[in-house]
């Protein structure tokens, strides 16, 4: 008995099954960073211009807030001065009234009496009074000889004399630095008597006779 010749085929290579079968590979997707680039970048510009915006507006904001910062202070500063310049005027302007009884007891006294010890001592007690009123910045208010000024003159009578000049000083006013401590009581003049009398004149009747001539000829006409 023979074996058979038939030669024996080696087995298949094994391989994938049919439904496996490997899919052709694809194009590699380009990375996210380059697809969100120019996004980015846009938003960076205008975050950036943003920016720069509000530190403008906050740069303004400041230098306003330090301009009024300042100027509060210059203001602040001004009233403390003035507060201390003038913190005694309500004292002084209660002194100012015995400064006047002094100063007409001494004007109303004989002056043969000047030797005396009390004349002099109420002329010292007087001397020292003007000296502590200067000290704290008080000076007189000039009056008689000037031209009427209404923020430093109270007229308190008119009288025949130039027109618009102060021709006498009633009570003496007085000045605490640059504030009107007492206004002058003043005597103002009204004019001439010449002036007065020119309008008379021009009031006269055509003839030219004064009223009181009129009168006077009327009389001797009855008598």
């Amino acid at each position: 008995m023979t074996d058979n010749p038939r030669k024996k085929e080696p087995p298949p290579e094994a391989g994938p099954p049919p439904g496996d079968a490997e899919p052709p590979e694809a194009e590699p997707a380009p990375p996210e960073s380059a697809q969100a680039e120019p996004a980015e970048a846009g938003t960076i510009e205008e975050q950036l211009a943003n920016a720069k915006e509000d530190a403008q507006k906050y740069l303004g904001n400041w230098q306003r807030a330090e301009a009024d910062f300042q100027n509060y202070k210059r203001r602040v500063e001004q009233e403390r001065s003035e507060s201390r310049r003038f913190a005694s005027a309500a004292l002084i302007i209660n002194v100012l009234p015995i400064l006047d009884d002094l100063e007409r007891a001494l004007g109303s006294l004989d002056a043969r009496l000047a030797g005396l010890t009390w004349f002099e001592g109420i002329a010292l007690i007087h001397r020292k009074l003007l000296v502590l009123l200067d000290n704290a910045g008080v000076t007189p208010i000039q009056a008689e000889g000037q031209q009427f000024d209404p923020s430093f003159h109270e007229a308190v009578t008119h009288a025949d004399g130039e027109e618009g000049k102060v021709l006498a000083e009633v009570q003496r006013g007085y000045k605490l630095h640059d504030r009107v401590l007492r206004p002058a009581m003043v005597v103002v003049g009204k004019g001439k008597e010449e002036k007065a009398e020119e309008e008379k004149e021009a009031e006269a009747p055509e003839g030219g006779e004064k009223p009181e001539q009129a009168s006077e000829k009327q009389g001797d006409d009855q008598s």
